[in-house]
């Protein structure tokens, strides 16, 4: 095969005037571009700069610098690696194969049925069991999925939201069968709907019921499965969806904020709670712009915590968060370029002040991931955490004048949404009016338009092309996936206890309809041999189902 051949670039270089969220950026920044906007002063000791209140200390409010005093010098962040390969045999083998390359922390992803709480024989179903990750349909699932796992050791994360109820209680009850001690199984459960509704599209229920749902798990956890992160508030899709840094804090926070308060008014102690939140962000090509952006982001809920909702206890102030390398930035042509893009984008989340990390693998923008690939994207991880140096010292980028800037100008914009979202009535209005839906879909239309005209520059796709294209593997599905899911579903339905199982469904209907908290009950479902498509449907008849508000 003769080698391809790169096209000539004829384009003339632009310096590159402004961040991905429109921040002017500078040819140099001095001491004086870190002047608080109201202060006229021209020293640099009065001109309304405060280390203290700005910046401060690692693991002290306002956290700018990390939530730990001593970051990666203690600890390394999790390297977990997101993975769901078909089936639960196949998923299983994958995630023993992370292990066995240093993975320190797992991470699910689920099929599309069984995010919208559909069995792998439903109508709807056909054609997507397995395809963008694993089918699960019972506890025997869920069971093939861990087996030879010791979850009291491993910390797994759950990107499920519609039916996180569901997963988490399967994920008790194999645990429970496993003989682990629930009360020290530790791991993070996504279940952030309203970025489904603005973003994402994998909702079921109606907004005030799915945050029902919400404020229930917050409950459980907190009382039965304490070392479990209750949610992830995720700005990552609202990114993938197109949204701007700035856009990703504020939509991000001001979801926050409405778990924070629906929990509040649901009786919860916020002390109780807070400390279990915890968030999951993007990491996306503008480098330095990523870096500002996770500090600012710690800075404002801090404070939004403390001020806002008047909590009292310094953990409930923390920003803990995980990171993604960003699948929007994987290109199909010259995919071995990914293998550059992940790398700086994980280095980002690293100076960031990350707590785990995943990042994606160069072949992605093609297929699920192939094992050779996925070993790449962990290598990348190893790295940076044994090569570069980089997690040698705590927040080694405070100080520089434009980290500074930068950091302090996305909280100001951030802070300008969240000014806006509350004029409007909160995130559930704004939602619900497509506000927030439209500025990103605004956004990633002015992207897509500066692509277009190559004024915004993808490496091998509008510039440095290559005439030729080489062949690179792909993961392929088995052929009968879904003909072996749906005959394990078919015969565990055979085989389990009818009245027990219709108990137990009925169980859930009533506490939909009472107002109890659903967690027990699902547990119980799902302990009885109960799918998540059934329990799903018993919610489904007292709340309904959710219709989307068109945005054009």
């Amino acid at each position: 095969m003769s080698k391809p051949k790169e096209k000539p670039d004829s384009k003339a270089v632009s310096p590159q005037a402004e961040t991905s969220s429109h921040i002017p950026v500078a040819p140099l920044y001095t001491p004086a571009d870190l002047r608080v906007a109201n202060s006229d002063s021209n020293s640099d000791a009065d001109n309304g700069w405060d280390y203290d209140a700005q910046v401060g200390y690692p693991g002290q409010a306002p956290f700018t610098r990390g939530v730990q005093p001593t970051m990666y010098r203690g600890r390394l962040w999790t390297m977990r690696q997101y993975a769901g390969m078909g089936d639960a045999e196949e998923s299983n083998r994958r995630y023993k194969y992370l292990l066995a390359h240093g993975t320190t922390g797992l991470s699910v992803a689920f099929d599309l049925p069984t995010q919208i709480g559909m069995d792998s024989d439903a109508a709807l179903a056909a054609g997507e069991v397995g395809k963008v990750g694993v089918a699960i349909d019972s506890i025997e699932d869920m069971e093939r999925l861990f087996a030879g796992i010791p979850l009291e050791q491993i910390s797994t994360s759950m990107t499920i939201n519609a039916t996180a109820s569901i997963l988490l209680a399967l994920y008790i009850a194999v645990a429970k069968r496993s003989g682990a001690d629930v009360r020290k199984i530790s791991g993070t459960v996504q279940n952030d709907v309203l970025k489904e509704y603005i973003a994402r599209g994998t909702y079921i229920y109606p907004i005030a019921q799915a945050m029902r749902i919400v404020t229930d798990i917050f409950a459980y956890t907190t009382e039965h499965v304490p070392e479990w992160n209750s949610i992830s508030i995720s700005g990552y899709h609202m990114r993938e969806a197109g949204s701007t840094a700035v856009q990703e804090v504020a939509f991000t926070l001001a979801n926050g904020m409405t778990y924070v308060e629906a929990a509040i008014a649901a009786g919860l102690d916020v002390d109780k709670f807070a400390g279990r939140l915890s968030f999951f962000f993007n990491a996306h090509n503008n480098f330095l712009e990523e870096v500002a952006k996770f500090r600012a982001a710690r800075r404002m809920w801090a404070r939004i915590m403390r001020d806002h909702f008047n909590a009292k206890n310094p953990r409930s102030w923390m920003l803990r968060f995980h990171t993604q390398t960003a699948g929007s930035t994987l290109t199909a042509q010259q995919p071995e370029n990914n293998i550059v893009r992940t790398a700086l984008q994980a280095l980002a989340a690293v100076l960031g002040g990350t707590q785990s990390l995943h990042t994606n693998s160069y072949d992605e923008a093609l297929a699920l991931p192939t094992e050779d690939a996925a070993r790449v994207a962990l290598r990348t991880q190893q790295i940076i955490a044994y090569e570069s140096g980089a997690p040698q010292t705590v927040d080694p980028v405070a100080g520089s004048y434009y980290i500074e800037s930068l950091t302090n100008e996305v909280e100001k914009r951030a802070q300008s949404y969240l000014d806006k979202i509350a004029a409007l009535g909160g995130m559930l209005k704004a939602i619900e009016r497509g506000y927030v839906q439209q500025e990103i879909q605004n956004a990633a239309y002015d992207y897509q338009q500066a692509v277009d005209r190559a004024e915004a520059v993808v490496v091998g796709v509008n510039r440095f092309e290559v005439e030729e294209e080489k062949t690179v593997p792909t993961f392929q599905h088995a052929p009968d996936l879904e003909r072996k899911q749906v005959k394990r579903l078919h015969a565990l339905r055979a085989k389990r206890d009818k009245k027990a199982c219709e108990s137990a469904l009925k169980s859930v209907e009533d506490a939909a309809r009472s107002g109890a908290n659903l967690m027990p009950h699902i547990i119980r479902a799902v302990e009885n041999y109960c799918t998540v498509g059934e329990i799903s449907d018993a919610m489904r008849r007292v709340f309904g189902e959710y219709k989307e508000t068109v945005v054009i």
